[in-house]
């Protein structure tokens, strides 16, 4: 089963100063900004997907600028993301439309013929055919019953998509794998999505339309899926949201799947922001600790609005805040009075008000509970990852981007490890899988000196 990071420019500053929280001097942002595999030393996944959404152009806004899209075209994928060094330069390269980007859209902007011109100019490895999400769900019909109007009118588009694009690709000399995208709004009306990309000639098969679902719905969907195409198609679930619960998805021979989870996670999840391993293929999450910046933290400042506290006041308590952290992390500060510290500024920049203040104690006592795990168990010093030896316990404070996104590039690590492990123990127990494929990727040959917080 190989994890597919799907990309969204998600680099950091290897010459970032933690202490003053600055840029390296003369920055240039990502000429000198690092992925998460030049950071770590290694790639913490299996391959790396770009959404066009993401990429942009004339059709749809992305997140790249103009610069970045020029060069993705002109340098081609695999040099735009460095995986073009040694130890990296087998990785797959996945693309797919976005689908979600122009949902409101009545058809897709790109044609199956300049999409399949695209990811074969650029590089990718591998592509999926345009598709129309469906966002409706409704497990309790039979057959093709059901769907609205709209729904259908979607997964005939997709369909019809796929057919030109797989027609598209065959005078490009397998210049890359192509993904027949299923769309539906019940298991049989994408099971039946499935069999017809199969009879198309489709070989490998990408499930969309599955982030709003459970996992049990997702599953339903597989299930059904696998019940109508040949046990030999591979399938690949594009944006799986339910990554925590990889583990009870591998009866359904996924060959692969992408997400963001790991990283995402490490700023936007409410308390599980830093994986650890446990050891027996499970994953223990930890809280990291919120710090943000005085003057940019709206609870803050509404705060200050209201004469509740003073910027002067604010900046002192952040100061208080970030060194009693880093106290505790050399041994020269006690846990309870660390935890002082930290939450008599945390929880005004969380709950917007200070503890005195609050209506009630428990939201301030959960947020002490979480902390006090945290710095309890210290997990940062029992991880080797190049970003938690660099950084120590900065890798545990919630601040801004490039404390937050290596905190997500640890979590990739960890859960690339996870992955390995359970295909591992599928071939140790024998349990039939046609499509899991442990990495052999070799740690790269290049990785930017960190600058370690700890000096």
């Amino acid at each position: 089963m190989k994890f597919i990071y799907a990309d969204s420019l998600d680099l950091v500053d290897p010459g970032y100063d933690f202490i003053e929280d600055r840029n390296a001097s003369g920055r240039s942002p990502y000429w000198d900004d690092a992925y998460a595999h030049e950071i770590l030393g290694y790639a913490p996944y299996d391959g790396i997907l770009i959404s066009r959404g993401i990429v942009g152009g004339d059709k749809v806004a992305g997140k790249y600028s103009e610069s970045q899209a020029m060069r993705i075209r002109r340098v081609g994928a695999r040099a735009f993301l460095r995986l073009d060094r040694q130890g990296l330069d087998h990785l797959p390269i996945f693309g797919d439309c976005g689908a979600f980007t122009y949902h409101q859209e009545e058809v897709p902007p790109y044609t199956p013929e300049d999409t399949a011109e695209f990811y074969s100019d650029v590089g990718f490895t591998h592509g999926c055919s345009v598709d129309h999400i469906i966002f409706d769900y409704d497990e309790g019909v039979s057959g093709m019953s059901g769907g609205t109007p709209e729904n259908r009118r979607r997964f005939e588009i997709t369909l019809e998509n796929a057919r030109a694009f797989l027609a598209a690709t065959r005078h490009m000399s397998n210049t890359f794998t192509p993904l027949g995208v299923i769309q539906g709004w019940s298991p049989d009306s994408m099971a039946e999505a499935a069999r017809r990309l199969v009879t198309m000639g489709y070989g490998y098969l990408a499930l969309g339309g599955t982030v709003p679902l459970k996992s049990p719905q997702v599953k339903a969907c597989l299930r059904a899926i696998r019940d109508a195409v040949p046990k030999e198609t591979r399938l690949h679930i594009l944006g799986f949201a339910k990554a925590n619960e990889i583990d009870s998805f591998g009866p359904f021979g996924i060959t692969s799947f992408d997400t963001t989870s790991p990283l995402i996670r490490a700023f936007k999840d409410a308390r599980a922001n830093y994986y650890h391993p446990l050891g027996d293929g499970r994953l223990a999450y930890y809280t990291a600790i919120r710090v943000p910046q005085a003057l940019e933290n709206p609870k803050l400042m509404r705060l200050v609005k209201r004469g509740v506290l003073s910027q002067e006041k604010l900046v002192s308590m952040e100061r208080t805040a970030l060194s009693a952290l880093r106290a505790f992390d050399r041994g020269q500060g006690g846990l309870d009075e660390t935890l002082d510290a930290v939450l008599a500024y945390a929880v005004p920049a969380m709950l917007g008000a200070t503890i005195d203040d609050l209506p009630s104690a428990s939201s301030a006592a959960t947020l002490r509970q979480h902390y006090y795990r945290t710095l309890a168990d210290q997990p940062w010093k029992q991880c080797g990852c190049a970003i938690c030896q660099a950084l120590g316990i900065e890798v545990m404070i919630f601040r801004a981007s490039n404390r937050n996104k290596r905190r997500g590039m640890h979590n990739l690590g960890v859960y690339k490890t996870l992955i390995e492990n359970l295909d591992g123990r599928a071939t140790h127990v024998e349990q039939t899988d046609l499509f899991s494929h442990p990495s052999t990727t070799e740690p790269a040959s290049h990785s930017p000196v960190l600058r370690s917080a700890r000096q």
